[in-house]
């Protein structure tokens, strides 16, 4: 989630520099519940003593209002067609939501 929000930042600026119009904040989807509570909550405990760095990075950026983390069903998670092995119904159904198409199959 530090990745992701570092890379909005280095896009913010890009698009302002560019005098293109921005909707803020931007949405960052988590299928992780334990990562959006210890980005939202100011309270640390031992076992996220690691991650404190990361974790003031993100919470300041969403009180800036640069960016928004909301919860989506890893079943649901649109980047998880790039990054994981999935069955080819989940395959098909998240390929779908993105708006591609297979260029080589036959039309029905």
């Amino acid at each position: 989630m530090a990745f992701t929000s570092a890379e909005i930042v280095w896009l913010k600026g890009l698009l302002e520099e560019l005098d293109a119009d921005i909707e803020l904040p931007a949405i960052v989807f988590s299928d992780s519940k334990a990562a959006l509570q210890i980005a939202a909550n100011p309270v640390f405990h031992e076992r996220t003593k690691q991650i404190k760095i990361d974790c003031h990075f993100i919470r300041e950026k969403i009180q800036a209002g640069l960016i928004k983390t909301e919860y989506v069903q890893s079943s649901e998670q649109l980047a998880d067609v790039l990054t994981k092995a999935l069955e080819i119904q989940q395959h098909n159904n998240l390929i779908c939501k993105l708006g591609l198409k297979n260029i080589f199959q036959p039309p029905t």
